[in-house]
């Protein structure tokens, strides 16, 4: 019998295939990546000898039985499963249960995936599609810009197998973010989208749905539509997507959340969030890293999604993954959420299918992220005018003598006997005919999807933002609502703090004293919430409330409970939902944009704890927030809420340039406001829900305000009225002595007020503007006529001596 030593080396042995195989497999088509011996992976390293190479040891089948197997045997299984055209990393998970499913499925197929010959013949079908529709634009559109799939054409197979595979595993929806490589591809063979209108667009002959779109390039554009799969049909939804790559994957994980939300599934196992990254674009930037993080976060969790890298080994003009990257693999960022991640050949798309295969139902089971890294090459250059050869001559050495994977695959599907030789040729002229006749080539897409469950945007196109909307509500009901806001359960023990807070909120609801903006806030929340709208608030400090005065999330002294009184006003009440995110700006401010153009009737709103701290999401402003609708009549209307103003803590802490904002201003693409009062807050925030429009709202909100009793407002101010984004001076004064009319916005104007109010004047107006963008003509012509005598007129604004 063999000793237990050696039986403990062999376990070792197998132990080191399954954490170290992928260093040694065959995962490259190009075959650049130079072989090297990897310790371990020798019998030898274990202590192992030739002699026990026909020697018989008892290992663990997938079953969980005992097997008996010979070592020769063995080393040979272990290299088909572990080091062929598909390897795995998956030993830094430290949940056992979700090691051991990988493992499982991995050696129980031993690097053959057992498909039927239909299942080839339709991997077949997919791949002609795939590189017939490169084939026929690069014909028939010689030199423009298309960004091909060319060299990674099994991409189209594996998001096949995603959505097909997840369909039947409870799938309805499909979230894809993606960069151009391949776009074009994925829209017609995946998405059914029609060559005729894809063909139309290369033409330049297609027009913009109205008159203030600017349009977009044709790489950059979103579709969606339904295919059918054996779970029911799938909703497909491609995310537009600028230049700056990976900025859409917080903004599909956004998308895909409000669309679980929506539908009320708490698993997440309805929707997935797909990504298709290239190799560089998912190694060098950063917001890759903050969006994983927020994966199972509970105000951001999606239940996982799938990372597909279609892996060029080149980024745009990088010659060595040396100047990419200092990881070994452009995935290795999944290993910080101890996502499982495959790396496949792309040349092998049956393997591509497989691991495809595992992702979803790997997702499915355990809601966690999912990397596949499909390694292959880019047959042209970055774009279809690029020489590549260049700066990559002997890349393009191999790849210019190469067969393309459609070859490959074909030749081993005839050596099978699985087609004859003709079939291919077949199969390439039926998908061309149908590229010709401009008719919809996805087998599986379906004309007349059902959209019923999705949330309608029909009543928000036509609106504009002088579109009256009374904000008010009778007194005696925002007192009702503000003592339910202030209800906490039996027993519920405060900080002493906050429960003078909650007690001086009573008052104020009560008309006792006047309303504070933490009040003003509370208040705005509950009534929409009985107006029937949904609220989400994230932000770093959102729940109290960065400067103490929210306290939307209270928490009991004794036990640490967390109670949200705005969550539980009324039975069958819409959501309130608020979150203290992760630290990060330019991810969750991305998620939240992406979650409020996929739902209307929620108020989304993005806090940053510090305004300023609004630099490090600038891509998501310039890209997203302030020209989606231009570009892509996409609509939003997310609140931003930036701290503002000079409250003597340096330049750090006091700006958060308010005229970066307005730099951005045009066509009517969102609201700039800077509010000097909590009424003005309360109806502000109403407005934007009420009025039957969605454009993004950019909020200068308060800091030193915030206690400043002057700018509290009555219940009386809150019940009547609507946004004033002109208020004009308070005081009575004689117009015929007024000689100067000061402008301003914000808390620069108590100050003001005070100044004059020291100095004795009686011939200088103040006037608050309290919308800066879109200008209120109307509102600012009526209040420069009540001036009549005046000669001067002087705008006043916070800002630094030297600026």
């Amino acid at each position: 019998s063999v000793s237990r030593t050696k039986h403990a080396a062999v376990q070792r042995l197998i132990n080191s295939y399954r954490l170290l195989g992928h260093m040694r497999a065959d995962s490259d088509p190009l075959n650049l990546r130079p072989k090297r011996a990897v310790e371990g992976l020798d019998y030898r390293d274990h202590g192992l000898e030739e002699a026990d190479l026909t020697e018989s040891f008892f290992i663990p089948s997938p079953d969980g039985s005992q097997e008996k197997v010979v070592l020769h045997e063995l080393i040979d299984r272990l290299n088909k499963t572990y080091c062929g055209t598909l390897a795995a990393e998956f030993m830094h998970i430290i949940d056992p249960e979700q090691k051991n499913w990988i493992k499982q499925e991995l050696e129980r197929a031993r690097g053959a995936y057992h498909f039927s010959n239909d299942k080839k013949m339709h991997i077949l079908e997919t791949m002609v599609g795939a590189e017939g529709m490169e084939r026929y634009l690069h014909t028939r559109f010689s030199g423009q810009k298309r960004f091909s799939l060319e060299g990674g054409e099994s991409l189209i197979p594996l998001m096949d197998e995603l959505i097909q595979e997840g369909g039947a595993k409870g799938l309805k929806e499909v979230v894809i973010g993606m960069a151009h490589r391949g776009r074009l591809s994925v829209l017609v063979n995946i998405m059914g989208k029609q060559p005729s209108d894809v063909m139309s667009e290369f033409e330049g002959r297609y027009e913009t749905s109205h008159d203030k779109m600017t349009g977009d390039v044709k790489y950059h554009k979103g579709y969606s539509s339904d295919v059918r799969t054996t779970g029911g049909p799938v909703h497909l939804a491609l995310a537009f997507n600028p230049s700056h790559l990976e900025i859409i994957s917080p903004v599909v994980h956004g998308s895909s959340r409000a669309r679980q939300d929506r539908r009320g599934n708490m698993d997440h196992t309805m929707v997935l969030p797909l990504i298709i990254h290239g190799d560089a674009a998912i190694a060098g930037q950063g917001v890759v890293y903050e969006t994983a993080q927020l994966g199972n976060t509970r105000g951001f969790s999606t239940g996982g999604s799938i990372h597909v890298v279609v892996n060029n080994q080149v980024g745009f003009t990088t010659s060595h993954p040396l100047d990419a990257r200092s990881s070994q693999y452009c995935t290795d960022i999944g290993k910080v959420t101890q996502s499982p991640i495959f790396h496949v050949n792309g040349d092998d798309p049956e393997a591509v299918v497989f691991a495809a295969k595992l992702a979803i139902n790997f997702r499915q089971k355990f809601h966690k992220d999912v990397y596949i890294d499909m390694i292959c090459y880019r047959r042209h250059g970055h774009n279809e005018g690029d020489e590549p050869a260049a700066s990559q001559p002997m890349m393009y050495d191999v790849i210019r003598s190469k067969k393309t994977s459609l070859s490959l695959y074909a030749d081993h599907l005839i050596d099978e006997g699985v087609i004859t030789e003709s079939d291919p040729r077949k199969l390439t002229e039926a998908y061309r005919g149908l590229l010709e006749k401009g008719q919809p080539v996805s087998h599986n897409f379906l004309p007349h999807g059902n959209y019923s469950y999705m949330a309608s945007w029909v009543p928000f196109l036509d609106g504009h933002w002088t579109d009256s909307a009374f904000t008010g509500l009778p007194e005696e009901k925002l007192s009702e609502l503000g003592v339910l806001a202030t209800t906490l359960p039996e027993g519920f023990s405060l900080h002493r703090s906050v429960a003078k807070i909650m007690e001086d909120r009573r008052l104020m609801v009560n008309g006792e004293i006047p309303i504070d903006w933490g009040c003003a806030e509370t208040l705005a929340y509950a009534s929409l919430l009985n107006d029937g709208y949904a609220v989400r608030i994230a932000g770093q400090d959102s729940c109290r409330g960065t400067f103490f005065h929210r306290h939307a999330a209270v928490h009991d002294t004794k036990d640490g409970t967390r109670h949200i009184p705005l969550g539980s006003l009324f039975p069958q009440q819409p959501k309130f939902f608020i979150v203290d995110s992760v630290l990060s700006e330019e991810a969750v401010l991305g998620f939240e944009y992406g979650y409020s153009t996929t739902d209307p009737n929620t108020l989304p709103i993005w806090e940053a704890q510090y305004g300023d701290f609004v630099n490090g999401a600038q891509v998501v402003i310039d890209q997203f927030i302030s020209s989606s609708e231009q570009k892509w009549h996409l609509f939003s209307g997310l609140v931003m809420m930036l701290p503002h103003g000079w409250e003597g803590q340096g330049p750090e802490h006091s700006s958060a340039r308010l005229e970066r904002f307005l730099q951005l201003c045009a066509q009517e693409n969102m609201q700039v406001c800077v509010p000097s009062t909590a009424a003005q807050m309360f109806h502000m925030l109403r407005r934007q829900m009420i009025r039957k429009l969605r454009i993004p709202l950019i909020i200068m909100s308060p800091k030193s305000m915030l206690r400043k009793k002057e700018s509290f407002s009555s219940l009386k101010e809150l019940a009547e009225g609507e946004f004033q984004p002109v208020i004009g001076e308070v005081e009575a004064l004689d117009p015929e002595e007024v000689d100067r009319v000061v402008l301003c916005s914000g808390k620069v104007y108590f100050t003001l007020a005070e100044r004059r109010a020291e100095l004795g004047l009686s011939n200088v107006a103040i006037v608050r503007i309290e919308q800066l963008y879109p200008w209120p003509y109307d509102e600012f012509q009526d209040e420069f006529e009540k001036w009549s005598h005046a000669t001067t007129f002087v705008w006043t604004q916070e800002e630094p001596r030297n600026q």
